[in-house]
């Protein structure tokens, strides 16, 4: 691999870790284009290609990821997990997250049993199992 593929993989990282660390905060490609020292059209060409899907849909399945831990794992109403997250609407939200999961956020938490409705019964499921069941797939 050449000096100038690594360094731009590195920054494309960066650019990643961004998203993965502000992912509730307003983020946009011009932003992580100048993380990642390159234009934004290159930035969203070069992104697809590395990671598979563009900076937009990870940064929404970033979001999602959350918001599932938060339906399951707290009883806070879904609009307050809505916008904690970074959403901005409630409707885009519910339609994001159906997208990805497969399910309206509430649907979700009742399957899940998230909430205040969670059972005992959860607590004796392996964590990498859990894990590895909820991730959404896109």
């Amino acid at each position: 691999m050449s000096r100038a593929v690594e360094e731009s993989n590195r920054n494309l990282l960066r650019a990643r870790d961004a998203m993965d660390r502000c992912y509730a905060q307003p983020l946009d490609v011009p932003a992580l284009a100048r993380i990642a020292h390159v234009s934004p059209a290159h930035f969203s060409r070069t992104f697809r290609a590395a990671f598979g899907e563009t900076p937009h849909r990870y940064l929404q399945r970033r979001r999602v990821e959350r918001a599932m831990f938060l339906l399951r794992e707290t009883d806070h109403p879904v609009t307050e997990i809505c916008h904690a997250v970074g959403f901005g609407s409630l409707g885009t939200f519910s339609r994001t997250f159906r997208d990805i999961v497969g399910r309206s956020p509430r649907a979700y938490r009742r399957e899940a049993g998230g909430g205040a409705s969670r059972s005992q019964g959860a607590a004796y499921v392996s964590t990498c199992f859990t894990m590895a069941w909820t991730r959404p797939r896109s």
